[in-house]
């Protein structure tokens, strides 16, 4: 199947409201301008250090897409800004299913469940949110930025950092101002239907001390594959079936519908308390991708196929300063809920056209049956992580940087393969219909402790040396094969019996 690319809009509408302020005008820390006689330049403050640096000053690879310049490119998805980041690679098969690559290290990243953790690590603001069923598809909105930082980062940055560093930087709340911004815009989709996007923020000073600001986002995308009518007998049972329930136009649509709140206090002239919480649900239907049989932009599936992509992240950072010193806190908890269904026909008429499989398809009766399947997948993630870190003045000689990360993550993980009617003496044992079941849970902790020193050798030339010691720990238990009915030497057939995990051994 090959891999459709979304042409953009033959028409489009947007509508955007005059910011309304009041109290003290904010400028944005990231983006100054400095104006000159025939010119502007913009000055791009990033992070990718770790502290608020000029772009030109960082030395290390980094790109920046700026607020300006998100905004010019309307880029707002993961797959818009990706393509503007000349050292990341993508390769995507859905709206949330995307591995990320740097640099060309492809070890990590394949979405394998069972496999390495991805080898870019993906951070909003100053949390990670990487996983390994794909990068978050956070809708570009009300950001201040997004980096990207070649690696290796294995000194500031760990936990799946070792080829580069995604970081999406948002806006935050700004005191004693008071603004309000909205868009609305309609599209049409090359070879597609039309689409829609409402987006709004407001920033809310509560008093001299405390900001609000609010987001939210509702955006639909227009389809542009279509499920053309069909009908596919297969050669052992004879059985035909249709796909007129679900022969459409357009059919690959998304809808995804978000919003996030942050509040800014500032608690005295040395220390600010930053919390958010973001959430977003995307769901998409059919698939993105073609058959290379038929004309472009069309497959023939027969089966219900789509995902659903629940998330929420709650954040906390903590900034202030021990004497000369600076001191961050930063923690964070994700929760992400995939739910998946996939056609599997294409895989049932081959197996069963090449080997003769649909003979073992049967019923309660032993009648050979439809062999049809269907895909049921279910992942669940969790990611807690905590980080500290302690920064001496910017302006000495010989400066450094110490701090310690702290991570775990969980991942539920379950593919059913099921076919209707399938005669319970083959199905796995508690699973009504099931042929193959992959049911896992998955445990990966993370622990580091790391440093940087910087010494200006001259006005032009600095010095850096950095250390990172981490710790890495990881389990994964559960089931995965077919039912012993129908394999004898696979699945549930190759489990060890329950006694001789008792009367084991203990290990010496």
């Amino acid at each position: 199947m090959k891999r459709a690319v979304k042409g953009r809009s033959a028409f489009g509408i947007s509508l955007l409201a005059t910011s309304m302020s009041a109290g003290i005008p904010a400028v944005h820390a990231a983006e100054t301008a400095v104006s000159a006689p025939s010119a502007t330049v913009e000055e791009l403050v990033v992070t990718a250090s770790k502290r608020e640096e000029n772009i030109q000053d960082v030395p290390a690879a980094v790109t920046a897409i700026s607020t300006k310049k998100l905004e010019d490119l309307h880029i707002d998805n993961f797959d818009a800004y990706v393509k503007f980041l000349p050292s990341v690679a993508v390769q995507s098969s859905a709206p949330g299913f995307s591995n990320v690559y740097m640099r060309g290290v492809a070890s990590g990243g394949d979405g394998n469940h069972s496999g390495s953790q991805p080898s870019v690590g993906t951070y909003l603001d100053e949390a990670p949110i990487t996983t390994i069923g794909g990068a978050l598809d956070l809708h570009i909105y009300d950001i201040a930025r997004v980096e990207a930082l070649a690696g290796p980062q294995g000194t500031l940055y760990g936990a799946s950092s070792q080829s580069g560093t995604l970081k999406i930087i948002t806006n935050a709340p700004q005191l004693g101002v008071f603004k309000g911004r909205y868009d609305l815009s309609v599209n049409s989709v090359n070879h597609g239907d039309s689409g829609y996007s409402a987006e709004g923020m407001v920033n809310i000073p509560v008093n001299d001390k405390v900001a609000v600001r609010l987001v939210g986002w509702d955006q639909h995308d227009a389809g542009f594959i279509d499920n053309i009518p069909g009908t596919r007998t297969y050669p052992t049972s004879g059985v035909t079936i249709n796909n007129k329930a679900f022969a459409k136009n357009n059919y690959n649509d998304v809808d995804t519908v978000g919003a996030r709140a942050a509040v800014l206090w500032e608690v005295n002239d040395s220390w600010t308390v930053r919390p958010t919480l973001m959430a977003q649900e995307t769901t998409a239907h059919g698939v993105f991708g073609y058959d290379a049989g038929l004309k472009k932009y069309q497959v023939k599936h027969f089966l219900p196929e789509g995902s659903k992509d629940k998330w929420y992240q709650a954040a906390l950072a903590v900034q202030g300063k021990i004497s000369d010193f600076d001191l961050v806190y930063t923690g964070s908890y994700m929760d992400r809920k995939e739910n998946t269904h996939s056609d599997y026909t294409d895989y049932s008429y081959f197996y069963d056209t090449l080997f003769g499989s649909g003979a073992y398809i049967t019923d309660a009766t032993g009648k050979v049956i439809d062999p049809t399947q269907r895909i049921t997948g279910n992942d669940h993630f969790t990611k807690q992580s905590h980080e500290i870190r302690l920064s001496s003045p910017q302006d000495w000689r010989v400066r450094f940087l110490v701090g310690a990360f702290q991570q775990r993550q969980t991942h539920l993980i379950e593919q059913n393969y099921q076919i209707t009617g399938i005669d319970p003496g083959i199905s796995v044992p508690g699973r009504k219909d099931t042929l193959w079941l992959t049911e896992q849970f998955r445990v990966d902790r993370d622990a580091a402790v790391f440093g940087e020193v910087y010494a200006d050798l001259t006005k032009t030339l600095t010095l850096t040396l950095g250390a990172r010691a981490f710790k890495a720990d990881n389990s994964l238990y559960g089931f995965y094969g077919f039912g012993k009915g129908y394999s004898s030497k696979t699945g549930e057939a190759a489990c060890l019996p329950k006694r001789v995990w008792l009367e084991a051994p203990a290990p010496t």
